[in-house]
């Protein structure tokens, strides 16, 4: 018996061995049955445009789907990775969150939409380790629950709201935690500290307030806090110096207060400590100094005061130091010139005071240096460009003396210098006017002086020069050696002899002064072939000669100021038909004769027209009528008379020329529906269109919004209707009038009206395009480059070279018109608040916020919905987004979140990202949206003009490599 029990055994194992092979196989076959199931399930319940999931079907197993990563013993999937595939759709609860041998499951950068499943953290597979669901479009409430083995967590930039449940802090294994980008509100719960092992914290661009929890002490892991663009308030917490591991602190953009702690000091690995615009006070303590391994450090924009200590000079890792926008006070420090690593120094907008230390620049790196708004004395030390790679240098404002050093003569690297309101004085070394990539220099207000007119001059990249206010003298120089040249101002300085025939050549000029100077000579008339001149001040010189007729063909020209000079012969009365032109100073020359009534002319103040011989013009101009000549001869009565008769014969022709120069005089018209006030703006289209022409459009399709796009005699033009004509005041009338006076190739020219007692229409030219809303998403980075100069550039004309200044008002993609030749043309509003377009944008989410409290329009809130447009171009995202729910400027929070905290890739949109084309600059990107924060500043005073603001992006759009990580300087 023993014997055959002995033989039985072997039996009964194998059949226990293989029972067991059957049981394992249906279990896995069973579970891998559930996972296919799951998987094509899910596949059916979203759109994928792209076709990524195209093989999750039975012609492959499910282990080599796309996106689908299996573990290699078990055949089980255990990595799902889905991210910037294109999908869209809503999750279900009884989705891939329910694998059940998960563990990393990604789907960031898509355009899922929709409440999270609110059982995703109590019902998901316990094997979960990372769970990423970034950039989607996620709404709704962060789901209650937790997955205890999870260790990342990324729900990021998406439009989730409400509070963060304090059941986070039950997410004990958590090491990356971001909800970061979204509209979260309440206070920061106390429970998160229970996540001790968390390394990377993000918190930044919500909606959060209250304090900073105290307890975060007890999270010794942390490497990583940001939680900036929130409201947060009080102090920064003393327990913050505990966390030990920190590399990367950033507070920014809240209402912190207080002091900022010595705890702070503790931070031996710190690298990155950002604390700008808050409110704190105080001096910096000592103990930042001791941070050995800090790379960057920014304070700006608080209120911190004392000195800048000596100490500074332990941060020997240092690259970045920006300190500006505080009350500092005392002297640079000369430490400072001991940092090898220095890059960017901003100091602007202190009470700095004494010498720039003598050693500045010769063992630092420098490339971008602002001291400008201090109160700093003595000489530019000679070795800022000690490191060859300086491109920004701003002083202005200062106290500044003595030369400009022969080291910046020579300082190639250079781009964009700003040294004027200082008492710099000597000579512009000849080396200084060859900088081959300056392309921006002012110099203004300073003691300079020199023959700048035998130098040779070649800047070729230059745009922008400015020598005004100083004691420049002798002849004016050819040529400046570029072609590029926009703005152009010599004012206030010696300058003798004639104008330069050449300056005709400058093409691209926009700006161009030559007032308070010794200039002789005729004003020569190549000066009209600058088709691009917006504003020409030739005032207070010797000028002689007459006034050129071309001025009259120049297409933009509004601002012209010929006063102080010794100009004969009449004023050409082309002036007076020029639609561009809005304001012109004539007075105190030797002009005679008959001052046109048109145009410009129409309402000009006497002490633009006084001084002179002139007669005529408007009732406003204060001037005599002209005399006509008295009878005091009966021979001479009989001349008279022949030459009447003479007249007489050419009645008929006179009359057809009369009629062609009253083409833009208000006409009254008589048809069946009553009689009309017609006026237009463009001679061409008085001949073209005809009252009936435009009833007649309005009555075939409703003239409101857009407007009904007609032709006349071949002739397209746009009708806008207006609303309740009755309680439109008669002042409207004449600021239409002004607009119709715009010309500016970026604009939507306005080219007529007309109004009767029931009903109004104003007529625009025809733009054969499309709306920027409609098109934006599919334009490349190109494109949209120009688009977004575009709009720069007519801003520029509207704030700086009208006179009042125009205001835009509506700033939005839906006022763009896109043309054939991607050229933006911008629909401005209508005068006041009448409309119910303008009404409307009140509420709009392109409104500045200050706007929407005072109901006030400015150029500062024109800015603003600028910076919002570059942001879409930019992103792709629209203020209007639900993701950004009713706080309109939760996108711009965004957007500095990003723009400070995510790679690239995870706010740029998709069509312009570096790598998916080919003309798509990294830094261009950067510093555009860098710009497009600094528009859209929550203080108005902090926005830039539009001149800076197109000088800006030009300057933006040509770089080619620079720091990324800068904040734009208020000196742009």
């Amino acid at each position: 018996m023993a014997k055959t029990g002995a033989q039985a055994s072997p039996v009964v194992v194998f059949s226990m061995f293989m029972l067991f092979i059957v049981l394992f196989f249906s279990f896995v076959v069973s579970d891998n049955g559930k996972e296919v199931e799951i998987l094509l399930s899910f596949k059916s319940s979203i759109y994928d445009p792209s076709g990524f999931l195209s093989n999750w079907d039975s012609s492959a197993t499910f282990c080599q789907w796309h996106g689908v990563t299996c573990n290699n013993n078990l055949s089980h999937v255990d990595k799902l990775d889905l991210s910037a595939k294109n999908l869209t759709g809503k999750l279900v609860s009884s989705s891939i969150f329910h694998l059940p041998f998960i563990q990393t499951l990604n789907i960031s950068n898509n355009q899922f939409y929709d409440e999270i499943p609110e059982d995703i953290f109590s019902s998901s597979s316990s094997s979960l380790r990372f769970l990423n669901l970034s950039n989607n479009n996620f709404t709704g409430q962060i789901p209650s629950g937790s997955i205890p083995g999870l260790e990342v967590l990324d729900l990021s930039n998406n439009m989730l709201s409400g509070k963060i449940p304090p059941e986070i802090g039950s997410f004990y294994s958590l090491k990356f935690l971001d909800l970061g980008g979204n509209v979260l509100v309440g206070e920061i719960p106390v429970s998160i500290t229970n996540i001790t092992g968390l390394q990377f914290l993000t918190l930044a661009s919500n909606q959060l307030v209250g304090p900073i929890p105290h307890g975060l002490s007890k999270m010794k892991s942390l490497e990583w806090i940001y939680v900036g663009y929130n409201n947060l308030s009080g102090q920064i917490p003393e327990e913050i110096g505990m966390l030990t591991s920190l590399n990367h602190l950033d507070l920014v953009y809240n209402n912190l207060t207080g002091e900022i702690p010595s705890s702070l000091g503790n931070l031996s690995d710190l690298q990155y400590l950002f604390l700008y615009q808050n409110k704190l006070t105080g001096s910096i303590p000592d103990s930042i100094f001791g941070l050995k391994k800090l790379v960057s450090l920014d304070l700006s924009d608080n209120s911190l005061s004392g000195e800048i200590s000596e100490l500074v000079i332990h941060l020997q890792n240092l690259e970045i130091l920006h300190l500006f926008g505080n009350i500092f006070a005392g002297k640079i420090p000369k430490a400072l010139t001991s940092l090898p690593r220095l890059q960017v120094l901003q100091l602007w907008s202190n009470r700095l005071s004494g010498e720039i230390p003598e050693s500045l620049g010769r063992n630092n790196n420098l490339t971008i240096l602002d001291l400008s708004t201090n109160n700093l004395t003595g000489r530019i030390p000679d070795g800022l460009c000690s490191s060859s790679r300086l491109f920004k240098l701003i002083l202005f404002s200062n106290s500044l003396e003595g030369a400009i050093p022969k080291n910046l003569s020579t300082c190639t690297s250079l781009q964009r210098v700003r040294l004027q309101n200082n008492r710099l004085s000597g000579e512009l070394s000849s080396e200084f006017t060859k900088l081959p990539l300056v392309y921006f220099l002012d110099v203004s207000n300073n003691d300079l002086s020199g023959n700048i007119g035998d130098q040779e001059w070649d800047m070729p990249a230059l745009e922008m020069l400015s020598l005004a206010g100083n004691r420049f003298s002798g002849r004016l120089p050819n040529s400046f050696g570029s072609q590029k040249i926009e703005d152009l101002d010599l004012s206030g300085n010696g300058f003798s002899g004639t104008i330069p025939r050449s300056f005709g050549s400058l093409t691209e000029l926009m700006q161009f002064s030559l007032s308070g100077n010794k200039l002789i000579g005729e004003i020569p008339e190549e000066l009209s072939s600058c088709k691009k001149l917006v504003s020409l001040d030739l005032s207070h010189n010797q000028l002689s000669g007459q006034i050129p007729s071309g001025f009259a063909e120049m297409p933009v020209l509004s601002q012209l100021d010929l006063s102080g000079n010794q100009l004969s012969g009449e004023v050409p009365p082309q002036l007076g038909k020029m639609e561009s032109l809005i304001q012109v100073n004539v007075s105190h020359n030797h002009l005679h004769g008959s001052l046109p009534s048109t145009g410009a002319f129409l309402a000009i103040n006497s002490s633009a027209v006084s001084g002179n011989d002139l007669c005529g013009g408007a009732e406003t101009s204060g001037l005599p009528p002209c005399k006509k000549v008295k009878n005091l001869n009966w021979w001479f009565y009989v001349a008279c008379s022949l030459v009447a008769l003479v007249l007489l014969a050419f009645a008929a022709f006179g009359f057809i020329f009369i009629r062609k120069r009253n083409n833009l005089e208000l006409k009254r018209v008589e048809n069946e529906d009553g009689i009309w006030e017609l006026q237009f703006f463009d001679s061409n289209v008085s001949k073209s269109v005809t009252v009936d022409d435009i009833t007649l459009s309005a009555k075939q399709v409703n003239g409101i919004c857009r407007g009904n796009k007609s032709s006349a005699n071949d002739f397209q033009f746009v009708v806008k209707e207006m609303n309740d004509v009755n309680s439109i005041p008669s002042s409207f009338w004449s600021e239409i009038k002004q607009l119709g006076k715009l010309q500016h190739p970026n604009l939507v020219n306005l080219i007529g009206t007309c109004r009767s007692d029931k009903n109004a229409y104003l007529v625009y030219e025809y733009i054969k395009g499309k709306l920027l809303s409609e098109i934006l998403h599919e334009l490349t980075w190109e494109r949209r480059r120009k688009i977004a100069m575009g709009i720069a550039k007519a801003l520029k004309f509207l704030h700086s070279y009208c006179s009042p200044s125009i205001i835009v008002g509506d700033m939005s993609p839906e006022r763009v018109i896109v043309d054939g030749k991607d050229e933006p043309r911008l629909r401005l509003s209508l005068p006041g608040l009448l409309s119910t377009e303008n009404k409307a944008f009140i509420s709009s989410a392109y409104v500045a916020p200050e706007t929407r409290e005072s109901k006030d329009m400015s150029e500062k809130s024109d800015i603003y919905g600028f910076g919002l447009i570059l942001i879409e171009l930019l992103t792709g995202k629209s203020p209007a987004d639900a993701e950004f729910g009713d706080q309109h400027q939760s996108m711009v929070e965004w957007a500095r979140y990003c723009y400070s905290d995510c790679h690239l890739d995870m706010w740029v949109d998709p069509m312009i990202r570096p790598g998916h084309a080919s003309d798509v600059n990294h830094n261009q990107i950067v510093e555009t949206l860098n710009l497009a924060l600094h528009c859209t500043a929550g203080d108005p005073t902090a926005r830039p003009s539009a001149t800076d603001v197109s000088k800006t992006l030009q300057s933006a759009f040509r770089i080619t490599s620079c720091v990324s990580t800068l904040k734009l300087s208020s000196s742009v």
